[in-house]
Order: C-alpha cells, then structure tokens, then sequence
C-alpha cells in the first residue's frame, strides 16, 4: 500500500507542535483489536512510541503475562489473580506478619516472600536487607502509577522476577563498561573527570540499574523509562544514566570529589527530568536503532 502523503504531513506536524502521539495512539488501539493480541507487536511498539496513559497498564499487564494474550480470558485471569492475591493476604495476617497499620509496600514485600518461599520467621524479621529495599523502592513507584492494589502487586512481582530472569546477566556489563563506552563518544572530557576524581566507579549503579531508577526519576518520567524495559529493553536504563550525566556534565564537572558527585546524583533536580528521559530514548534509538513496526 502507498505512503498517504496528508497522513505523512498529519504526523510530521503533530511530531513538530509536540502531539507526536495522536497517531500512535490509533496505532495502538487497532493492535489492541487483535484476537490473539500480538506480543511481539505490541513490544515493538512500546519500544519505539511512549504509551498513552490510558492503555499503559493494560498494555504493561499483558507483556509481562499478568493478562494472556486472549482477550476474551482477561475477566477470568483477572478473577484469579484477584482471589490469589487475597488468599496470600488473608495467609499473612493469621500468621500476624501484617495487620491494618502495615505500610502497603511492606505487605507486597511479605507477599513476595511468602509465594517464592522465603519468608523469613516472624521472631527473625529484621530491617529489609539491600534486595528488599530494591523491592520497596519499585515498589513505592509503581504504588504512584498504578492504582489498583491487586494489579500493583502483580505488577511489582511480575516485573521484578522477569527483570532479573531476563537481564540478570546483563547488569553487570551495564555498570560501568557499557555506560563508560557511550560516554566516551558523547562527552570524553566528563570521563576523564569521573575516573580522575574516582567517581565512575562510585556512581549509584544499584540505583540506576538494579531499581530501573526508582527512588530517582519521578513517576510521570519513570514510566515511560519502564515502558522499554517492560518491553524488552534493559539498555535504555544505560542511556537514562548517560544523558542525566550529559544534562548536568556542568555541574559534575565543578566537583572534584566522588562524594560529592554521588550526593549530587542520588537526589537529581526534578524538574527536568522528561527532557532527560526523551534525549535519553533519543541517544538509544541513535545507537541502538529504531524497532521496525507495522500494524
């Protein structure tokens, strides 16, 4: 089928004045019509267009198989997921690891543990170690996007687990080798900077890459960092962090001491941050390439 030119026109224009997802957002519902729904679609869309708000947990639902494909088993799954999620509730607070004053984040941690068996004793329940509080810091942030309590707790699980099944092995080449890479072609000056002042290997990796940037992005950023990892992508985390690093390579380069760079890293400005994340998707498409995607 022939390009439309007006429809090439359309979407140059709406890309030009910022409205760059009118036609995504038809996109993504004809791919939602699908009988079954296409993953691989539906991943390559993700990875190439920021989803639209209203479709974003849905679509995030059924890429990381909390929903199956089958539309028509949705409300049934959904049942499911429902009566699992209060039996597991209802198990922790008869053993008394939970009750009505127990933050929210704490009890889908204890949840967590009870399902991949390793709840620890009550009498042996101590201050979360460095994993739990990866989990509480996701945890708090999907708490932010998402507002159903049992989706919320599906989501955290499910993306949590497939996370490290799927990138598990990766992270390490990500911190610093990966990001010390694409730094030196973007900003070698800043690199020579963070290893003289001993900062590059001090930087908040298991901030960036073992929390996917929990705790640091606000969430109206972090999602749309999450909706490439979700769909399939742990190297986006690399450029979040080399475009937060090029955003204030100013300020980092002002500061002599690693201590002082970390600080400063660990509690970023908030106001800037999506235009971080839009040159940093910017840099991944630039090096990584675009995902082909039709409908």
């Amino acid at each position: 089928m022939a390009d439309d030119p007006q429809r090439n026109f359309r979407s140059a224009y709406y890309e030009k004045v910022g409205f760059r997802g009118v036609e995504e957002k038809k996109s993504l519902e004809i791919l939602l019509k699908d009988h079954p729904l296409d993953l691989e679609k539906l991943s390559t869309f993700s990875q190439r267009f920021p989803l639209p708000s209203m479709y974003r947990i849905h679509v995030w639902k059924v890429l990381l198989g909390v929903l199956p494909p089958h539309s028509d088993s949705h409300a049934l799954v959904g049942g499911y997921r429902k009566e699992q999620y209060r039996d597991i509730l209802e198990a922790l607070e008869v053993m008394r690891y939970i009750n009505f004053t127990t933050p929210s984040t704490h009890v889908y941690l204890r949840m967590f543990q009870l399902e991949s068996q390793v709840l620890p004793r009550c009498s042996e329940t101590s201050a979360p170690d460095e994993e739990d509080e990866d989990f509480l810091s996701i945890g708090r942030a999907m708490e932010e996007i998402v507002d159903d309590p049992v989706d919320c707790y599906w989501l955290i699980k499910v993306f949590i687990n497939q996370f490290h099944t799927k990138f598990g092995d990766s992270l390490p080449h990500l911190q610093p080798k990966s990001l010390e890479h694409y730094l030196s072609q973007e900003e070698p000056r800043l690199l020579t900077h963070l290893k003289t002042s001993g900062a590059l290997t001090q930087l908040p990796y298991s901030l960036w890459f073992r929390r996917c940037f929990a705790g640091c992005l606000p969430e109206s950023s972090l999602q749309r960092v999450w909706d490439k990892v979700i769909s399939g992508s742990c190297k986006i985390l690399v450029f979040v962090a080399l475009e937060i690093l090029l955003s204030y390579k100013i300020m980092l380069m002002g500061i002599n001491r690693s201590e002082g760079v970390v600080r400063f890293l660990r509690n970023i400005p908030q106001e800037n941050t999506d235009a971080i994340v839009t040159k940093a998707i910017d840099l991944w498409h630039k090096y990584c390439g675009t995902p082909m995607h039709a409908v």
